[in-house]
């Protein structure tokens, strides 16, 4: 350590040589010194940016699961709990998509101060990444219960000073954000896993309203890890061709078959026919229902024309469900247009059946879509009408030719009042806009007759079959029509 001239210590960098004479002699010693401050805070700056956070100056990703893991070390030694704490920001992308990204980063600052004021010494907070935060809680003690009561008041505290109004310049904000709370236990589990944990349970807090806590366990990780299973095992479905498509008879008043809905059903090793209720939603957040739709959608052009060679068949449509994703895809009219084509069907026996939820965004994309195809003959129904958010002026603005009525009115029809009125007024508004209605649902002979003294024109017929694959459904029909 040396002194400048003006008072101020500095570290130096102190080198000396030995100078001989000519006989070899050490006569002098030269020191030379290099004033290291400046090297010594490039060294720290760079310490800086690759363990610190340049936003909130928080431990970063890679500082904190440095610390997790030997905070677990420390668990394990000390027979102490310890917990981690996945912190998400609720509805962050809304406020940098209307206030800025430097609104945004104000109140991550303002977030991370907040985090650290309300930890003991011994806690770490930490930034993740992104609207994401840390929080790592030490010696617990070594009762489970015990650290797990200390982790939610803590938790509960942070909930309330997250929550807390923000002055974001001009802008008071009322903020708040989802934790997910991971215990550790003196045992063998790494800092990585204890993070999914933690993330899971902040996902599941956020299923709950956001604004709110939860704790992990394993249901979180089983439901997850299925549905990563159920992921990888449909893709290689849709490679192997491990799906059928099954046919719902639709019946007329007289008893009389007039068309038929394709049902997918998946032929799982293992697990035999999966019904679409349990792979569809999974299908549709990993991408993979557009191919898969597109495979049902051909399969039933296909089956049309087989059809079309049968007199007793000629006449039906099928119905095929479309997906939303499916239904947003720039190309999706050239893509049903290119599978008539190639199939050789008959377009105005295919009928395309649309949910409400499909109306709520970009419905003039949708009702040009649907008047391209409705151009070539393609029908259009809409599906589980009665529970989704349709407006009868878009309605009248739609080329409809059916509305399905929902399940969940023509199963209590016997039993609500409610339930009988709505249908009701569905089949009226139907006739009125010049459409067909069916009914679905009806699974029992009782409902068969409250059905036909509603005057509804088809119902899916459940009590007379159900769904069939391609040549039961063919021998159904055949013997349908001879008994009438």
């Amino acid at each position: 350590m040396n002194r400048r001239k003006s008072g101020e210590v500095c570290a130096d960098w102190v080198t000396f040589n030995a100078v001989r004479d000519a006989d070899g002699t050490v006569s002098h010693v030269v020191g030379t010194l290099t004033d290291t401050t400046q090297r010594k805070e490039a060294e720290a700056k760079i310490v800086q940016l690759a363990f610190y956070d340049p936003l909130t100056s928080l431990p970063n990703r890679r500082l904190m699961q440095d610390r997790l893991h030997q905070a677990v070390s420390a668990s394990r030694r000390k027979q102490s709990c310890g917990a981690l704490l996945f912190i998400d920001v609720d509805d962050f992308k809304t406020l940098n998509e209307t206030q800025g990204h430097d609104v945004g980063d104000l109140l991550l600052k303002d977030m991370a101060k907040r985090l650290s004021n309300c930890l003991r010494d011994c806690d770490t907070a930490g930034r993740f990444g992104g609207d994401k935060f840390l929080v790592m809680l030490e010696d617990l003690g070594p009762e489970v219960n015990a650290a797990a009561a200390k982790v939610e008041a803590v938790a509960e505290k942070l909930l309330h000073e997250l929550s807390q109004p923000y002055a974001l310049r001009q802008l008071v904000y009322q903020g708040g954000a989802s934790i997910g709370i991971t215990l550790f236990t003196p045992g063998d589990i790494s800092g990585d896993e204890l993070t999914r944990q933690a993330e899971l349970a902040m996902y599941a807090a956020k299923a709950l309203g956001r604004k709110t806590l939860r704790f992990f366990d394993v249901a979180m990780q089983t439901a997850v890890t299925r549905h990563a299973e159920t992921i990888n095992s449909l893709r290689e479905a849709i490679a192997k061709s491990q799906f059928q498509l099954h046919y719902q008879p639709q019946i007329d008043r007289d008893g009389v078959i007039q068309g038929a809905e394709a049902l997918l059903r998946w032929e799982r090793p293992g697990h035999g026919l999966v019904p679409p209720a349990e792979f569809i939603a999974v299908a549709e957040n990993a991408g993979l229902i557009l191919p898969l739709g597109a495979w049902v959608l051909e399969t039933a052009c296909t089956t049309l024309v087989a059809w079309a060679r049968q007199p007793w068949l000629s006449h039906l449509c099928v119905g095929v469900n479309v997906s939303a994703l499916q239904f947003q895809r720039t190309d999706f009219v050239e893509q049903v247009k290119d599978i008539l084509q190639r199939t050789g069907a008959n377009p105005e026996r295919l009928k395309l059946e649309l949910t409400e939820s499909m109306l709520v965004t970009n419905v003039e994309d949708v009702i040009a879509k649907m008047r391209a195809l409705k151009e070539i003959g393609v029908g259009f129904a809409l599906d589980d009408f009665g529970t989704g958010y349709s407006s009868l002026s878009y309605l009248q603005r739609l080329p409809l030719s059916e509305l399905k009525i929902d399940r969940s009115f023509v199963q209590n029809m016997l039993v609500d009042t409610n339930s009988q009125v709505i249908v009701q007024t569905i089949i009226a508004l139907g006739r009125s806009l010049r459409l067909s209605v069916l009914a679905e649902g009806d699974e029992t002979a009782s409902q068969q007759e409250q059905q036909n003294a509603q005057d509804c024109e088809q119902v899916p017929g459940y009590h007379f079959s159900r769904p069939l694959p391609q040549h039961a459904f063919e021998t159904f029909a055949l013997g349908s029509q001879a008994t009438h």
